[in-house]
């Protein structure tokens, strides 16, 4: 299904509710969340612990499923697909970052992202230039044979950016990307979103508690115990 209203956006969510639990013990996390993401910007989500944002962000990875409302993925509706859609939709076309970083501590930095490109389905006959392109990209290259434990937490930022956008995303979903890090080490990752969204035209949708970076959103959407409180739009 195609929603011809969404299909110039990269990402368009319609009332979407999402609820924990039943009867008494329900939590509703997500109440009638509705917001358009534009193709080639920087959408952040903002708010306390519990607001919703990171729910949120996994229904839009197709890592969860809201419990009403709908919400498209470049025109097509993500919450009618089936399981096994989803997994290669996001698989095909949506990169992750985690606070956390995620990166595998025995591999090298190249053997994590190469080791992501594997998981993403690429022939093998791809994935060592796929790797060394998304590592140069985030300027790791250098660095790609080290393991994390020699890493800066920057240089293992980069190293997460680098896996989640060598299979070429069109969607990069980071969760509170810049919290393990010093403000001036976080302000040079969310420079490094800015120039794949200029460079390679990736749309970003992340979650933040740090003010300071809201200034090179395109745009920041307040949540406030399941509702959007605000939008900003710059």
């Amino acid at each position: 299904m195609t929603a011809p209203l969404v299909r110039e956006s990269m990402v368009t969510a319609d009332r979407v509710t999402r609820i924990f639990g039943k009867g008494e013990g329900a939590v509703t996390a997500l109440n009638a969340i509705s917001f358009t993401a534009q193709k080639g910007t920087i959408t952040a989500l903002r708010g306390r612990s519990g607001s919703g944002k990171t729910t949120l962000l996994n229904i839009i990875g197709a890592l969860d499923r809201p419990s009403d409302g709908k919400l498209w993925l470049q025109g097509e509706e993500l919450t009618a697909m089936t399981e096994k859609q989803r997994n290669a939709l996001r698989r095909q076309r949506i990169g992750l970052v985690f606070q956390s970083f995620g990166l595998m501590p025995l591999m090298s930095a190249y053997e994590n992202v190469e080791f992501g490109l594997r998981i993403a389905g690429v022939p093998s006959s791809r994935t060592r230039r796929m790797a060394e392109e998304a590592l140069e990209q985030v300027g790791m290259k250098e660095r790609m044979k080290h393991r994390p434990g020699e890493l800066s937490g920057g240089e293992q930022q980069r190293v997460a950016i680098a896996r989640a956008i060598a299979h070429q995303p069109v969607l990069l979903l980071a969760d509170e990307p810049t919290a393990e890090l010093d403000s001036k080490t976080g302000l040079t990752v969310i420079r490094l979103f800015r120039e794949l969204v200029e460079q390679l035209g990736t749309t970003i949708i992340m979650t933040t508690h740090d003010l300071s970076v809201l200034s090179m959103m395109d745009q920041t959407i307040a949540l406030e115990d399941g509702h959007i409180g605000k939008i900003n739009v710059e």
